[in-house]
């Protein structure tokens, strides 16, 4: 049995294979990847193969993926060719519009689409015949991006499927090193912060395998991608100019430099690049220390959007039993936590003898692989569930909670839900499900000193129709139509153990079952 692992990042995807007959986790290197040094405190180092997350479209219809782009400069002399951080524009709520390059519509799905089959390819030209197949995703992903990726999993295989939250795999890779142990992963990457709390239940008969229970988990919207940007336009006000004047040549050279001074102040107090504008032929200095990387980071709030994700898993963690002071381990995983101002908040929390910062390209996808020896994961839900319902009166949309966050499954709403036509001689009523989840934003300005700062965080809810397996389940007929003000549908709804939404709908005039136990979506 072969089990393959890909962990789809924003910046960066590992690609990783568990060898059948030694049990043992490999990194796989592609004809598309790179090997990323990653040199340790000590200054000793590794070389880890990573497939860059880009994309160029050289000409109709052909595109040319990972190492090669980076390597070979591809998207600056042409960045409207060039595509990076696909993956976040994906799972984003709101899709930007495709590029149309030589005839040919080029949206973040495709490319995304494109670039997994590419890989797909290569690991099949290893002579590797995977038995199973896993993704991870952010652990904030709507139901939308995992149906996508059960159907990219159909396509590339007939081999079994499975998808697990990101920063959970690596929890879970950790726990299952670790029997019976409390590990709390942060996974901060180019595209999001996510956090797991997972413990590993320990079986007592030798038969029956190990179980995993996820005690809590948080997340925020923000990653290396972001700060990338960031240090870009702050180098700009520095230097008074702006993304326009530069140009979109001038500014993919700058975020590519800016990489490169974020990851060189792991390892020093300050760092210095040089600027070539193509457009003005001049050249700039660009210099970044650690205490302006961290002003900028307190200036955009990732570090209180931090502090707010760390208070939320210990308190959800602490009301369920589990104080603080009972987690083990803290594994520091992705990108971003090689910042130096992001590991001294989380030692802040937790103190240097329980923080980890081991295998931060590899641990999720590492992780991922070993979720099959677990009898199964005991998880609940992240994201609130609810049905939309049209106020006739108001002339707006209203909300009624079906499943709060944090509901383990299988659970059944004790109730039903009543519902009565919107309009006179209605003869169908649909049932709008859909995910709702907490967005946080900041805004920075400048004072005339050059200065930073914000206004506090600003919270936002987001609601998003579920993609349902069959539209029949979500449309009761009415026969004879509705008539106003009077109770028509009856509506129970129940998650299964498999997270799947279910609904059995009753007309109350007729006392006909309209549905019974349809299934509505699989949820996140």
């Amino acid at each position: 049995m072969t089990t393959i692992a890909i962990d789809f990042g924003t910046s960066n995807t590992v690609i990783s294979l568990l060898e059948p007959d030694t049990q043992v986790a490999k990194t796989l290197q592609l004809p598309v990847s790179r090997l990323f040094r990653l040199t340790t405190q000590a200054g000793d180092g590794q070389e880890i193969p990573v497939v860059p997350t880009l994309a160029f479209v050289k000409q109709a219809g052909q595109l040319v993926f990972g190492e090669p782009v980076r390597s070979q400069r591809l998207g600056m002399a042409q960045p409207e060719r060039l595509f990076r951080a696909f993956k976040r524009e994906l799972v984003a709520d709101f899709q930007p519009p495709p590029r149309q390059l030589d005839g040919i519509s080029y949206s973040a799905e495709f490319i995304s689409e494109q670039f997994l089959k590419s890989l797909w390819h290569q690991i099949l030209h290893q002579n590797i015949q995977p038995s199973n197949l896993v993704f991870t995703v952010p652990v904030a992903a709507f139901e939308r991006y995992l149906a996508w990726f059960r159907a990219l999993g159909e396509q590339l295989t007939k081999t079994n499927v499975q998808i697990v939250d990101e920063s959970t795999a690596a929890a879970l890779g950790y726990a299952i090193h670790h029997p019976g142990a409390l590990v709390l992963v942060v996974d901060f990457g180019g595209g999001t912060l996510d956090l797991s709390l997972v413990r590993t239940i320990v079986s007592t008969v030798k038969s029956v395998r190990d179980r995993a229970e996820v005690v809590a988990k948080s997340d925020a919207y923000v990653g290396g991608e972001d700060i990338d940007q960031w240090i870009v336009e702050d180098c700009l006000h520095h230097l008074g100019l702006s993304r326009e004047a530069v140009g979109m040549i001038g500014w993919q050279n700058l975020l590519e430099l800016a990489e490169r001074l974020k990851i060189r102040l792991s390892g020093a107090e300050t760092a210095k690049e040089i600027w070539l504008d193509d457009t003005t032929f001049m050249s700039y200095e660009l210099v970044l220390s650690r205490d302006r990387l961290e002003a900028i980071l307190e200036a955009h709030q990732v570090l209180e959007q931090l502090r707010q994700a760390l208070d939320e898993v210990l308190a959800i963690a602490l009301g369920r039993g589990v104080h603080k002071s009972e987690i083990e381990h803290v594994l520091l995983v992705g990108g971003s936590c090689l910042i130096p101002a992001v590991q001294q908040l989380i030692l802040s929390y937790f103190g240097r003898q329980r923080v980890q910062f081991d295998k931060p390209f590899e641990a999720v996808a590492h992780g991922a692989l070993l979720v099959n020896q677990l009898a199964y994961v005991d998880d609940y839900l992240h994201h609130h569930y609810a049905i939309r319902l049209w106020e006739p009166h108001s002339r707006t949309y209203s909300y009624f909670p079906l499943f709060e966050r944090g509901s383990q499954y299988p659970c059944k709403r004790a109730e039903p839900l009543i519902l009565q036509v919107a309009t006179a001689g209605q003869t169908d009523i649909r049932l709008d499900i859909g995910e709702v989840a907490a967005m946080s934003q900041a805004e920075v300005i400048y004072d005339a000193q050059g200065r930073m700062s914000s206004a506090p965080l600003r919270h936002q809810e987001i609601y998003r129709s579920l993609e349902t397996h069959h539209d029949s389940v979500c449309l009761a007929h009415l026969d004879p139509p509705g008539q106003l003000g009077m109770d028509r549908i009856a509506v129970e709804f129940e998650v299964n153990a498999q997270r799947l939404l279910i609904a059995t709908v009753r007309d109350l005039l007729t006392g006909k079952v309209l549905v019974e136990r349809g299934e509505i979506a699989k949820l996140q």
